[in-house]
């Protein structure tokens, strides 16, 4: 029976709140996120970079608008019964437009929702000649959140990028404030040094954080083992899915136009059945049958 979404949101809730390094990937579509669940992750993240980079072809510079995140957000809540984490960017405008898209997102089915202190349109965490909002303005879109959701347990985080442009204290001031705010998580975003990785959990006793650990980006990479025992909430790799697939889609491809056939190769590719397993094709099998015209 899948699980209600004020219990599963209770559930996540408390998982985060043990600091235990909570291991959660990114999905960028359905597909991505079945395989998530299907491969015994906890929860997951919608990743805004990857609906970006994977349906517009496009770097995340803020392409994608509130519609096709929230579309985005249903056809994953509908594929899989994780907690599910939405990355909603700067909320898509002021404290108003927040405010909408919490009302929108949490009827979508997420289970906690990003917001960053970036300036709009916004970019990339990782990316360079980043702005940030006035960090008066985001406690204001930090309460409307907060006031916004039906469900209390539905977890606000708060994301700043305050580091790469003011440096890491003028981030660690913002995060005290957004605690202050209503956030239930705080994510100090692209943080470069490991002492720094070492001393912020300690900062914030009573609020989780997660860190991002980017493929290749700026901040160094840890374990999971290591960001548990310093007390981070959540360890987010919000593109590890996307950049595997993309490497599996290369080598294929490469495969196919090399040699002009691509057989049924598991190092290659995955199995036809694999596929359909992933996809819950024996389910609509059975449905069909119980379904079917009986005759009369």
């Amino acid at each position: 029976m899948p699980t209600s979404s004020v219990s599963r949101r209770a559930a996540f809730r408390r998982s985060v709140n043990e600091r235990r390094g909570l291991l959660v990937p990114g999905a960028f579509n359905a597909m991505s996120a079945r395989i998530i669940e299907d491969a015994g992750f906890e929860a997951l993240y919608l990743t805004g970079a990857g609906v970006t980079n994977m349906s517009l072809g496009l770097p995340d510079l803020g392409f994608v608008g509130l519609n096709e995140i929230a579309e985005h957000t249903a056809r994953v809540r509908d594929a899989v019964e994780l907690p599910l984490i939405v990355d909603a960017d700067t909320g898509f405008g002021n404290a108003l437009n927040v405010r909408h898209t919490v009302r929108t997102l949490e009827r979508s089915g997420a289970d906690a929702i990003q917001f960053e202190d970036q300036v709009t349109p916004k970019k990339c965490g990782h990316f360079s000649g980043k702005e940030v909002i006035a960090a008066g303005e985001m406690t204001g879109k930090i309460r409307a959140a907060v006031d916004a959701r039906e469900d209390g347990n539905l977890q606000i985080i708060a994301r700043t990028d305050a580091a790469a442009v003011e440096g890491i204290e003028a981030a660690i001031e913002r995060g005290h404030r957004f605690i202050e705010a209503g956030a239930d998580i705080l994510f100090i975003e692209a943080t470069e040094s490991l002492a720094d990785i070492e001393r912020l959990p300690g900062l914030f006793a009573n609020t989780p954080q997660l860190i991002n650990i980017v493929i290749g980006g700026k901040t160094p990479v840890q374990s999971r083992d290591v960001l548990a025992k310093l007390g981070y909430g959540i360890v987010l790799y919000a593109n590890a899915a996307l950049q595997g697939a993309v490497l599996g889609m290369q080598r294929a491809l490469g495969t196919l136009k090399e040699n002009g056939r691509l057989d049924e190769d598991p190092a290659l590719v995955v199995p036809f059945g694999e596929r359909q397993r992933l996809v819950n094709k024996p389910l609509y099998d059975q449905l069909d049958k119980q379904y079917a015209a009986d005759g009369k």
